[in-house]
């Protein structure tokens, strides 16, 4: 087990990549900046809230890309199980800072940086099973296209830019769910 938390660098990158998402959720959630659009004339309010998700993504993605899979392939223990465990506590803390820092300040920008975690971490989960290399990149190409071309006009985001919906919207919550559990199981059950 230690051997596969060092391997895995929980401590080296994902311990510190949640209290950076900790302490960014905490002290920024209300700053936003104003972005040109490519399909509107006003613009988009863009809150640093849809980029801090990234960087739990991507030291999960970082963490998991250190697997040695000849070895992990036979091990006793069950690698993708422990694996799987460590992406939903690191997701689960991640949620319930950013729901606990929404609730203490009345941000909804807040609580939406926890549920935009279990999104774009399910698209990476996803598109690992495709091109381990490029997983990161996903999630960051998402966030892209939201923030330029994420809304039909100003405040009201299309139906597929998910990570802008309001965080008082439960089916959008549902439905990040639903794919951080689709990433998950594509995890448990697909090779690389």
């Amino acid at each position: 087990m230690t051997l596969w938390l060092k391997a895995r660098r929980v401590h080296a990158a994902l311990v510190p990549a949640l209290t950076a998402f900790a302490v960014l959720v905490v002290v920024a959630h209300d700053q936003s900046v104003q972005l040109p659009s490519l399909l509107t004339t006003q613009g988009n309010r863009v809150f640093l809230m849809q980029l801090v998700p990234l960087i739990v993504t991507s030291a999960l993605a970082y963490s998991l890309a250190q697997a040695v899979t000849q070895i992990e392939a036979v091990a006793q223990r069950k690698v993708r199980h422990l694996d799987a465990a460590l992406m939903v506590a690191v997701l689960t803390v991640a949620l319930a800072v950013a729901l606990l820092t929404g609730n203490v300040s009345g941000s909804s920008e807040a609580s939406m940086a926890g549920r935009n975690a279990l999104f774009l971490t399910g698209l990476m989960l996803v598109a690992r099973t495709f091109n381990e290399q490029a997983a990161t990149a996903v999630p960051v190409g998402w966030v892209l296209a939201v923030m330029f071309i994420g809304y039909r006009d100003f405040n009201r985001p299309w139906p597929w830019a998910v990570t802008l919906h309001p965080a008082e919207y439960l089916p959008t919550f549902g439905f990040c769910l639903f794919v951080f559990g689709a990433g998950v199981l594509t995890h448990l059950r697909f090779r690389l």
